[in-house]
């Protein structure tokens, strides 16, 4: 539409025919988002006409009116409407139709509205900038979390003079929350109206009642002491600076946690992310304000939730206090509460609570009033419980008693830095949404989040867990602290975004302490990685070298002792009957001490001892064997070692078992297999191994030579000898004995197993040498190295111990 046909459009608008006010309308709202276009209408008096359209029409043609108006203050134009004597009905109007009408795209247009003027005041160059939530828009979000909050529960609407003022005496340009206070005292259950629609099946009412929700917190927060508090008079007994906390606090209880708790994990993320991200952002901000609060016991509120907590605690039972006392006494106490000057005075009042002081309040220090927030919440919610800790905690001796107010700051601190509320305005948000894949969503989004309160009571519960089955002491409250850190971490840090908080609870209650420790070893060596990363790869390249010759030289000994190995019975069908009765089950064989030649004899019983060499007639070099095959499993956890090398297994053991002349002879599951080129079997004495050699697993095999030529070369391979092991452990030992004589790399998982650990107790063992004056001292301290001299010393010394 050309600027020239505004005169036309203007008296199609004010018209009384519905139809012609309806389609003037809506051409309306598609051009007047042009600014030189919006120039022309306002300076044309459109604003007057659009104005009355909103306040007397109903249907699409208020819907289409209302959404004009959006896409005027869009472009930052407009504003004039909201000035003037009439301005407060143009807003009151706009709430009550947010309150009372039922209507889509009514309720979607209006609250657009309610964004732009709530959040201009957010603008940092002065102007709206377009609605909270949309590119070049101000951050918003947030909720009340982590606790029970110290106000009431009063909205903030309600704060100063309670009466709608006179919209004569309204002030020009009034935005932020101000502009829409008297409708909302007009209209209390605006409130809950607006966090109703974040359950709407219409996805963008439901982005538009959470960035309407987003502006007002956010001006609650900015404006601190100067927007909706700043209408007190400077001598109220309620600070400017607490209304916000009443606010959030109001919203909290209407449920919007809940709500948005659920859009977080819901599948509608992707079309309400920008909103969701907004919200999640302010609710670090709120939880660092939160935490900036001092606690000060000046502060009436705060008195009030250090008395609750002592009350709850049960004083009156003598035996909880740990010092005598009566009833009167104690009732005394609790009148006279925190009161300077008290004479009666419970001098374990407040460290039987886990103080370590009995000031509190300095304690605060750290968490402020968050902290004291998560304290009194997880009191008032398990008050039963707590009373019951704190008897428990009396009967132990007083290092032993784990000090649940310490405890309870400590898990504050571990979820304040494990969500890194101190780094949400270090980061822009807005970055990430332009990566729309859901593995971002699962690290964008975090729901748990707005869950502080159940995850604080369920880290607390953790800790006093871990303080029970460590046996722990007072100085042992930091390490406790930190295994509660790291179960944290692994839990809450790797839990998706769907997950739901009850099973982030169940795992925090049930992961097991040992485990839990194990991880945090394996914590401990990613940071040294970090620190010395590149000093601990050269040692550890060289370590590994010393560790494969230590286990080369012990697999060697393995062979040079010689092991007892069993043979299978011939099958019926594959050998004569002489050949049968001439079976004997058992083999021995030994490593030369030359290490140039295997021998090895077989046995028709295992003798009580280990048969020398030269019991042994039958012999292999070395030199000629081409490649060794096995059936040996490679995998970490294939098979367990089983048995001590003994012939006879148990009824349970898995090895099956065969009759020889009566007597139990197990079978073997595992073999190995020598071959040698034809050409190199000059041996003629070399015994004939059974047909079934060539039978072999591909399991693992491994195919060595003399020389490192291919194992499939010409001349054509032949067994020369079959090894069976009676277990795993030993199958290991010699097959990678034989790989190593070869000068060739274990194969099996026991034998690399075996090198890692040794390589690892060696790096521990040098990490015992790093001193932490060595550390911080440098290359550049004079003396060092130096042996001090014994000029003018006797014999008369000791050494301290």
């Amino acid at each position: 539409m050309d600027q020239a046909d505004i005169p036309a459009l203007l008296s199609r608008l004010a018209s009384d025919e519905d139809a012609v006010r309806k389609m003037a309308v809506f051409k309306l709202q598609s051009s007047i988002n042009d600014p030189a276009f919006a120039d022309v209408f306002i300076s044309s008096g459109g604003l007057v006409i659009l104005r009355r359209l909103i306040m007397t029409t109903g249907g699409n043609t208020l819907a289409y009116s209302l959404q004009s108006l959006t896409r005027l203050l869009d472009v930052d134009m407009g504003w004039d409407i909201f000035e003037g004597p009439a301005a407060g009905d143009l807003v009151e109007r706009i709430v009550e139709l947010i309150v009372t009408n039922p209507l889509v795209n009514i309720l979607r247009g209006a609250m657009s509205i309610l964004v732009a003027l709530v959040g201009r005041l957010q603008s940092p160059s002065g102007g709206a900038g377009g609605p909270p939530g949309s590119p070049g828009s101000p951050s918003a979000g947030g909720n009340g979390v982590g606790g029970s909050g110290d106000g009431s529960a009063a909205a903030a609407g309600n704060a100063g003079p309670s009466s709608r003022a006179p919209t004569a005496v309204r002030a020009p340009g009034t935005f932020g929350f101000r502009a829409i206070k008297p409708a909302v005292a007009v209209y209390p259950q605006f409130f809950e109206l607006v966090i109703q629609q974040l359950q709407s099946a219409d996805h963008a009412l439901c982005a538009n009642a959470l960035m309407l929700i987003n502006a007002l917190i956010r001006d609650a927060v900015t404006t601190d002491g100067s927007g909706t508090a700043g209408l007190q008079a400077k001598g109220s007994a309620v600070g400017a600076g607490e209304e916000w906390s009443k606010f959030i606090k109001r919203l909290q209880d209407l449920g919007l946690i809940r709500a948005v708790y659920n859009l977080l994990q819901s599948s509608a993320l992707q079309d309400l992310a920008h909103p969701l991200l907004e919200f999640q952002s302010l609710t670090k901000v709120l939880l660092r304000k939160w935490r900036e609060v001092r606690v000060d016991l000046e502060r009436p509120e705060h008195r009030r939730a250090l008395k609750g907590l002592h009350l709850a605690s049960a004083p009156d039972r003598r035996h909880a206090n740990g010092v005598p006392g009566t009833g009167a006494t104690v009732a005394s106490e609790e009148a006279d509460g925190l009161k300077k000057g008290s004479r009666r005075h419970n001098p374990e009042k407040w460290r039987r609570l886990g103080f370590e002081t009995e000031s509190p309040a300095l304690e605060f220090e750290t968490a402020g009033f968050l902290g004291m927030m998560d304290l009194t919440d997880y009191v008032r919610k398990n008050e039963d419980e707590f009373q019951k800790l704190l008897l428990e905690q009396s009967t132990r001796p007083l290092s032993e008693r784990c000090p649940v107010a310490r405890a309870s700051l400590a898990v504050t601190m571990i979820l304040y830095d494990h969500f890194d509320v101190d780094k949400s305005d270090l980061e822009d948000p807005r970055g990430f949404l332009a990566l729309n894949d859901a593995k971002t969503h699962d690290k964008l989004f975090r729901p748990l989040l707005l869950q502080w309160s159940r995850l604080h009571t369920a880290g607390l519960h953790a800790f006093f867990r871990l303080w029970k089955s460590t046996g722990a002491q007072r100085d042992d409250f930091d390490k406790v602290a930190e295994l509660v850190r790291v179960l944290v971490e692994h839990v809450v840090g790797q839990a998706g975004r769907t997950k739901d908080v009850l099973e982030v609870e169940d795992e925090l209650q049930e992961y097991d302490a040992a485990r839990l420790r194990e991880l945090q070893m394996e914590l401990l060596e990613l940071s040294f990685e970090d620190q010395w990363g590149a000093h601990l790869s050269q040692v550890r390249e060289e370590l590994k070298r010393e560790s494969l010759q230590f286990v080369k030289e012990q697999r060697i000994r393995c062979l040079l002792q010689g092991s007892w190995f069993t043979k299978p019975m011939p099958h019926r069908r594959q050998e004569s009957y002489p050949k049968r009765q001439l079976y004997q089950p058992w083999r021995f064989a030994k490593l030369s001490h030359n290490r140039r030649y295997l021998h090895y004899a077989d046995f028709p019983d295992k003798l009580p001892y280990e048969p020398g060499l030269d019991a042994l007639p039958e012999k292999i070099d070395l030199g000629t064997i081409s490649s060794v095959v096995s059936n040996v499993s490679t995998a970490p956890d294939a098979d367990a070692a089983a048995g001590d090398g003994e012939a006879d297994q148990s009824p349970d053991s898995s090895t099956p078992t065969l009759r020889h002349n009566g007597a139990a002879i197990s079978k073997p599951t595992t073999k190995i297999t020598i071959y040698s080129f034809k050409d190199d079997l000059t041996n003629p004495s070399t015994t004939p191994i059974s047909p079934d050699t060539n039978k072999t697993s591909t399991t693992a095999a491994a195919a060595v030579t003399p020389n490192g030529t291919s194992s499939s070369a010409e001349p054509k391979e032949e067994p020369v000898l079959t090894l069976y092991p009676l277990n795993h452990s030993l199958a290991s030992e010699w097959l990678d004995g034989l790989l190593m004589l070869l000068n060739q790399a274990p194969i099996t998982a026991e034998t690399n197993k075996l090198v890692t650990l040794i390589s690892d107790y060696g790096l521990k063992v040098r990490l015992l040498n790093v001193r932490l004056e060595q550390m911080y001292a440098g290359p550049g301290v004079q003396g060092a190295g130096v042996v001090p001299s014994r000029e003018g010393l006797d014999e008369d010394y000791f050494y301290a111990i």
